[in-house]
């Protein structure tokens, strides 16, 4: 659970893992900035089994910047347990299960790191890590932009309450889910895949409440729909 170094950045599709999401008072933990928010989702067989979050109280004020992102204010976290409390509950509920997370490896697992070298006398989770950024980078190129949102939006997902971390986390999930279907796609050259006659960009599988249809990768600017023929 915890040794000498983070474990290995290893993008692949698993059945069991922990999707985790931080919200921080700021950009840079070697700037001082700290964790204010931690959540964790627990999938066993592709299903949500269990959930965590919690506040935090970093003991400092968080900028506006942040909180005009995620809502959170000084005020919310003031009553909140402390780092270590809830760093420790935070790497109870992990355990050893691969984690998941969006741009984890060039930021959530930098804040990991930092406070659990500080809580913990120097240890860090070895878990190994999938970051689901960088699996849409890989399957999806003809996307211009690949955050969290951006991808629930392609796939259909609704993005309320994001940038909160249990809601993110809730959302990774389904997304990684379907950048698994994604990624084969893309690997297998599937020639099924139909191409939109207006924008010339592939073609996707979505889910509304009538059913799935092939909607545009290039929404919201091409707003281009195929009826799936049964």
């Amino acid at each position: 659970m915890l040794g000498k170094q983070l474990g290995n950045n290893i993008n692949d599709f698993f059945a069991d893992y922990v999707i985790f999401d931080f919200e921080t008072t700021g950009l840079s933990p070697f700037d001082g900035d700290r964790i204010i928010e931690m959540s964790a989702v627990r999938v066993v067989n592709h299903k949500v089994v269990k959930e965590f979050a919690t506040l935090v109280n970093p003991e400092q004020p968080i900028s506006p910047d942040a909180t005009a992102v995620n809502g959170i204010t000084d005020d919310m976290v003031k009553d909140a347990p402390k780092m270590k409390e809830a760093l420790t509950e935070f790497i109870d509920f992990i355990g050893d299960d691969i984690l998941v997370g969006h741009n984890i490896k060039s930021f959530d697992m930098h804040f990991l790191k930092m406070e659990c070298m500080l809580q913990f006398d120097g240890k860090v989770p070895d878990n190994d890590y999938v970051d689901t950024l960088l699996l849409a980078r890989h399957c999806m190129p003809e996307l211009a932009h690949k955050n969290l949102t951006v991808l629930a939006e392609h796939f259909g997902i609704s993005i309320e309450g994001a940038h909160r971390a249990l809601t993110d986390c809730l959302m990774n999930q389904k997304v990684y889910e379907l950048l698994k279907e994604e990624t084969e796609r893309f690997e297998n050259g599937d020639k099924t895949i139909p191409v939109c006659s207006i924008c010339g960009r592939r073609m996707v599988i979505r889910k509304s409440k009538f059913g799935e249809f092939w909607g545009c990768t290039g929404y919201p600017n091409c707003k281009n729909t195929i009826n799936i023929l049964k």
